[in-house]
């Protein structure tokens, strides 16, 4: 566990391992119809693996988002290619697990993963690239205080196809919450 609750938080962080393979994998075939074309989750015994394995590298942090009271997975929130030295930055990749979606667990556990890249791992800028027709995505970016940078066409090849996204982006002194812990 990267850290406890505050009193009325209703998620904590995980970092990944393989003792919650079952249930992410579960998570994931419950979450197909959710995640259609918005992403590809690891849906297999191996593609898990490796997301675990990938996770313990430097060049990225990944978080499990767990319901507080019952320690279910609600989510992931990934940190991909952190760049350290003079640009000390990340993209970040997140997705919600049914039945949890909608509900504000990832919003919560999210801020929480914000505190720690702009704490702990003293990063600089996320920047998070979403399609524009995923307005829930949208929504819980602008809604932490991400803006909207531009726009990038054909950017990611998801289920087969190049997707169109926005890039939105946010730096640690507009971190809102102001609850870095340096």
């Amino acid at each position: 566990m990267i850290r406890s609750p505050r009193p009325a938080a209703r998620v904590r962080l995980e970092i990944p391992s393989v003792k919650r393979e079952l249930e992410f994998l579960e998570r994931v075939r419950a979450s197909k119809k959710l995640h259609g074309s918005w992403l590809q989750a690891p849906h297999t015994v191996p593609q898990f693996r490796a997301f675990v394995a990938r996770s313990r590298d430097e060049r990225f942090a990944s978080f499990f988002v767990c319901t507080a009271q019952s320690s279910e997975l609600a989510g992931v929130v990934n940190l991909n290619e952190i760049v350290r030295g003079l640009f000390q930055s990340a993209y970040l990749g997140y997705y919600a697990f049914e039945p949890f979606a909608g509900a504000g667990y990832m919003s919560e556990g999210l801020g929480l993963v914000l505190d720690e890249a702009f704490g702990r791992l003293d990063l600089h800028r996320l920047e998070a690239n979403v399609q524009p027709g995923n307005t829930s995505s949208i929504r819980l970016v602008s809604g932490l205080g991400f803006r909207l940078e531009g726009r990038s066409p054909r950017y990611l090849k998801i289920a087969g196809r190049w997707r169109d996204h926005e890039r939105w982006a946010i730096l640690r002194d507009e971190w809102p919450k102001k609850r870095s812990v340096r």
